[in-house]
């Protein structure tokens, strides 16, 4: 016998629901955008459960809906002119200079992290091109590994791994202000 859809729905993926919500809340501007786009994912994977593989990653499955409805949504609003493209961002973070580095290397990463907001985080990912958001958002904020990031993003996993890198980097020359004018507000 069969299971009933409406069960299996709400016993396999309901309860990633809210990492979808912060997925959206990361992706998109504002909230009514972020709210509508993860009542998508969740009716969409809710219309789709029979597709659903039992046994496998949830959370992924529906990362990868999020992924495709984000897609979709950026083509039919023609938004594109208005997002960044990874191939057409001109600008390439310098990597910090070694004395530089070194003086940080004193401070832990997860500290400095924790001297700023999860607003001032959202705003600073939301500067970055898509695909690099996506892959950040996945390898950094939900702590996929590099493989399944790969898979949701259907790209090879030299490249989330590149992007993942370089979208630090791009992080790292955003939130360096703020850091900074703290540390001077400090003294």
């Amino acid at each position: 016998m069969k299971a009933d859809p409406t069960q299996r729905f709400y016993a396999e993926v309901w309860s990633h629901a809210a990492e979808v919500q912060r997925l959206a809340n990361i992706l998109c501007r504002d909230t009514p955008a972020a709210e509508d786009l993860a009542q998508e994912v969740m009716l969409k994977a809710f219309r789709f459960i029979d597709r659903f593989e039992a046994g496998t990653d949830a959370k992924k499955w529906l990362f990868a809906i999020a992924r495709n409805c984000r897609t979709d949504r950026l083509r039919v609003e023609q938004r594109t002119a208005g997002q960044e493209q990874l191939s057409n961002f001109e600008w390439e973070p310098e990597a910090p200079p070694v004395e530089e580095s070194a003086s940080r290397d004193a401070q832990a990463p997860a500290e400095i992290l924790e001297a700023f907001s999860d607003r001032e985080i959202i705003a600073a990912l939301q500067r970055l091109p898509e695909e690099i958001r996506w892959t950040l958002l996945l390898v950094d904020v939900q702590g996929m590994d590099h493989v399944n990031a790969a898979d949701v993003l259907e790209i090879p996993v030299g490249t989330v791994k590149s992007r993942a890198h370089r979208g630090r980097n791009m992080l790292r020359e955003f939130l360096r202000p703020m850091a900074a004018r703290r540390q001077y507000d400090q003294q």
